[in-house]
């Protein structure tokens, strides 16, 4: 061997062990320059700013739609034909299992609210799938393919993409993952645009409730003497317990009035009614004839020198008894009898504010009316319907 190598000095060839060392560096650097080939990937997909999820319906096992909102200022949506939207809605960043009771099953996607694909559903189809390790049934992988060229986004600030008809997960206040991602080919894993995977949770909605007490004032005021009241004047002043004619004599009937002011919430609104303990009544037993109009069928009050008692109301919306709602004030003012039972003279049919109605009570006695002073008690009712 030593022969050989002093031969081989003698001959100018290198040393074996020189020659050996500068084999190793050359398939050094060729297994670098080798490796630099190999491992050429294509550009990471873009990921996009400010990316949200907004759910329609956050509350546990509802019914919500999904609208992704994403690329912002320094994270733009990348403006290429895209072929493949793909959305996995998952437990973990990255994962495929489906949060627990969640099922897309039956969802669509809202094309026209979907700028990320132009706001037109024309050519794209959708697939779901249930991710690995995911409930059978849960459609947790959304994949919206265009079969033909592909379409570019509409915007690249803000883009959306909305999923209507999903089920959320029957879990409250855990963090989710909506992860989305875009490709330039229907197969959704070659050509990756773009990609976020925003956090959401389900909130259990918060039971409001409150209480409305009833309500009701209603009271009784007094009108001065010579004041317009339904078609008269009053010749007396009334308070609100009193109805005081005072003398009336067969040459001028007399007139007083009282104000009844009622407010309710009450969803039915009120009716007021009248009526009086008898007829006006003397110490001797002797009573003022009642006016022959009824509460239905009211008619016009006579002149003076006729002995009757009656009552009549402004309120042209009665319910509808007798000839109708305005039967007290058209064609013209109509007076009635009171009678011992409860008679409508006001109404309303909803709650209503400091509602006021002008109720008159007129007397007219003859030449052969008995002499005295005669009395009765007139008692107003107002009862809401809740």
């Amino acid at each position: 061997m030593n022969r050989i190598t002093r031969a081989a000095e003698a001959l100018g060839v290198p040393k074996l062990k020189n020659v050996r060392e500068k084999l190793a560096k050359i398939a050094a650097v060729l297994i670098t320059i080798s490796g630099l080939f190999l491992n050429i990937q294509p550009a990471s997909a873009n990921t996009l700013a400010q990316a949200k999820v907004a759910l329609s319906d956050p509350r546990p096992s509802g019914t919500s739609n999904y609208t992704f909102t994403g690329g912002q200022t320094g994270g733009l949506v990348t403006s290429a034909a895209i072929q493949c939207v793909m959305v996995t809605v998952s437990t973990t960043t990255g994962g495929t299992v489906a949060p627990t009771n969640f099922t897309g099953n039956g969802a669509t996607i809202n094309a026209a609210s979907s700028t990320l694909i132009n706001s037109s559903a024309t050519g794209w189809s959708l697939a779901q799938s249930d991710g690995a390790g995911s409930s059978a049934g849960a459609k947790n992988v959304f994949k919206y393919t265009h079969a033909t060229t592909g379409v570019t986004p509409s915007t690249t600030s803000g883009a959306t993409f909305e999923i209507d008809g999903v089920t959320n997960s029957s879990v409250a206040d855990t963090k989710y993952f909506f992860t989305l991602q875009t490709f330039t080919n229907t197969d959704c894993a070659t050509g990756p645009t773009d990609n976020a995977a925003p956090l959401f949770i389900n909130t259990a909605g918060s039971t409001l409730s409150l209480t409305v007490d009833q309500t009701l004032t209603f009271t009784v005021n007094a009108v001065g003497t010579g004041t317009g009241c339904d078609g008269t004047t009053t010749t007396g002043t009334s308070t609100a317990t009193t109805i005081p004619f005072g003398t009336v004599t067969s040459a001028s009937n007399g007139v007083v009035c009282q104000d009844l002011t009622a407010s309710t919430n009450a969803t039915n609104g009120y009716t007021v009614f009248a009526r009086y303990t008898a007829a006006p009544t003397s110490a001797l037993g002797q009573t003022i004839a009642d006016w022959t109009g009824t509460n239905g069928a009211p008619t016009t009050f006579p002149a003076a020198g006729t002995e009757a008692y009656g009552i009549t109301t402004n309120d042209a919306s009665l319910s509808v008894t007798g000839n109708g709602a305005n039967r007290f004030t058209s064609p013209s003012q109509n007076w009635s009898k009171l009678t011992t039972s409860n008679a409508e003279v006001a109404f309303e049919s909803a709650g209503v504010t400091s509602t006021t109605y002008r109720i008159g009570h007129q007397v007219g006695v003859s030449l052969t009316t008995k002499p005295g002073t005669y009395t009765t008690t007139v008692i107003y009712t107002c009862t809401p319907v809740f």
